[in-house]
């Protein structure tokens, strides 16, 4: 029979992984074997300079979890995965999917975004989305073109005036 010491700590390790899979916006499972230590830690850097990061736990402790959750992703649950946990919705699946491109090793399974279950292909069309930097660019200069173009008009209007 397991110790009571060690039954308490697996409890509080489900409760950190409910917890985290709770308050992130973005939750992605994805497989990291044959990464090496280097390219590990440079995911991880990618990761936390987007306010991301990464955990590996037991499958059967995030089982737990999950079921506390009343999340259903045990079909997705075999063999080692790592997750990756964010605030934002979209940078971490970016971020992985960008890795995925360089590192055959990494491979992403599936995700929670916004509490959706994302598939592989969810998470395929997420990350092409550009990031909230883009964003804001691309509203920018859509605005920016509005105001050129008024411009323009309210200089040619002018010069019509002159010449009246």
């Amino acid at each position: 029979m397991a110790n009571q010491k060690i039954i308490d700590e697996k409890a509080k390790q489900v409760e950190l992984i409910a917890s985290q899979i709770q308050d992130a916006s973005s939750v992605v499972w994805f497989e990291y074997r044959g990464l090496t230590v280097g390219e590990t830690d440079k995911l991880r850097k990618m990761l936390k300079s987007n306010d991301s990061y990464f955990k590996v736990y037991k499958n059967s402790l995030v089982k737990r979890a999950l079921d506390k959750l009343n999340i259903d992703l045990q079909d997705h649950m075999n063999g080692p995965k790592a997750i990756a946990f964010s605030k934002d919705a979209v940078a971490p699946i970016k971020i992985l999917a960008d890795f995925a491109k360089e590192h055959e090793a990494l491979e992403l399974k599936v995700g929670i975004v916004d509490g959706e279950i994302a598939d592989i292909n969810m998470l395929k069309e997420l990350s092409r989305i550009p990031s909230k930097d883009g964003l804001l660019n691309m509203f920018a200069s859509g605005l920016m073109e509005h105001v050129r173009n008024m411009a323009i008009c309210l200089d040619l209007h002018s010069q019509n005036l002159e010449k009246n």
